[in-house]
């Protein structure tokens, strides 16, 4: 599944994203989110995507460079 990315003035850019607790990181729903956005960053392609970028206000970015 590839998420939608937002585009510019989109509110949620705008938002301060919540910092992830180490506990929220390994949980399974932060790690399902993780491999949607890797997935969506190849898709674009891209090398790097920040969790506002899809919609959601968490401080949580992939980066590959291959």
């Amino acid at each position: 599944m590839i998420l939608k990315i937002v585009q510019t003035g989109d509110p949620v850019l705008r938002e301060p994203a919540r910092p992830l607790t180490p506990g929220e990181i390994v949980a399974p729903e932060i790690q399902q989110l993780i491999e949607l956005m890797r997935e969506t960053m190849r898709d674009a392609p891209g090398v790097g995507l920040a969790a506002p970028q899809v919609g959601v206000p968490l401080q949580l970015a992939v980066i590959e460079d291959i």
